[in-house]
């Protein structure tokens, strides 16, 4: 089974209002949505002051986003200006709001897809790599030991749309367990589907780890209570990335739902994934990159400009 866990996101930054800037008869024309010279382009940085807004130090987003800086021309004198997930969200929507430029360090799935209309800037060098999957790991000696709760996190699978629909509601205010319980009642098919070929058990004790990010808090509540309905006694264990990893590799803990692959988590499967077994993924189409609002007139990282 696969954990989901919630990215927080973080500080919003102020973008800066938009500038008419006139000189020796070099004149600019302002836009609702940036600075447009004599070519026509609009030039965004200036409106942002040349920021892109980041989430968690260390986040594999963010490592990718600082990398994209000194690998595109376009973002030379450009800075990551990291927070956290929540307030990274709130930046996101003040923009929106004020249909203003911005730049975020994004991934999906995220309830933000759902509430927003927002596109991927296109990366032609390859930065952020392909999409990637969220995987299941479980420790060794689980199928042996407890295959009822093996075969379900085995087939546990959805789309990214079944996981922002929860996100989406955390967001607006419902409590993750009631989400979970709401999303699972209306998704009786699916689930009944992950529980097919599973007799119940008796208090059986399971064990999930995950990370809490907003996707992992969201599918590993699911799953939990998934299990619970099953019958098994079931614990929910906050950790960091790392830790995580580390817990289910020495058995501490039973699996997760929670492994980007291959890239977000590169560094931790490199070091434990001997030791776990990988169940597959339970979720396809996982993505990061910057992330701007549809309004903005920019499809790629090379549309932006330099700071000068």
């Amino acid at each position: 089974m696969k954990k989901a866990q919630w990215k927080h996101l973080g500080l919003a930054f102020a973008v800066t209002p938009m500038m008419l800037l006139a000189a020796c008869g070099d004149e600019e024309a302002n836009t609702d949505e940036g600075t447009a010279g004599d070519s026509g382009e609009v030039n965004y940085g200036e409106e942002m002051s040349y920021k892109i807004t980041g989430i968690e130090p260390g986040a594999g987003v963010v490592a990718a986003s600082e990398q994209a800086t000194e690998d595109y021309d376009s973002l030379e004198g450009w800075e990551v200006v990291t927070s956290s997930s929540g307030a990274m969200a709130t930046a996101l929507g003040e923009a929106i709001d004020n249909e203003e430029p911005i730049i975020v360090t994004g991934w999906s799935p995220h309830w933000k897809f759902q509430k927003y209309d927002l596109k991927y800037l296109e990366d032609p060098n390859g930065v952020f790599g392909d999409a990637e999957t969220i995987n299941t790991m479980v420790r060794q000696g689980l199928e042996e030991e407890n295959p009822e709760a093996y075969t379900i996190l085995d087939q546990f699978n959805w789309e990214p749309a079944d996981i922002e629909s929860i996100m989406l509601e955390v967001s607006n205010g419902t409590a993750v367990e009631d989400a979970a319980a709401a999303w699972i009642e209306e998704n009786s098919d699916k689930v009944a589907e992950w529980t097919e070929g599973t007799e119940t058990v008796d208090g059986t004790e399971i064990e999930l780890a995950y990370v809490e990010w907003d996707t992992e808090v969201a599918s590993t509540n699911v799953v939990g209570q998934v299990l619970e309905a099953q019958g098994f006694d079931v614990k929910l264990t906050p950790l960091d990335n790392a830790v995580m990893w580390s817990a289910v590799a020495g058995g501490e803990a039973d699996g997760m739902v929670a492994a980007w692959l291959p890239g977000t988590h590169a560094t931790q499967f490199e070091e434990y994934g001997e030791d776990v077994v990988d169940l597959g993924a339970n979720l396809e189409g996982a993505k990061i990159g910057f992330v701007v609002p549809s309004y903005m007139d920019i499809d790629s990282i090379e549309d932006l400009s330099p700071k000068e």
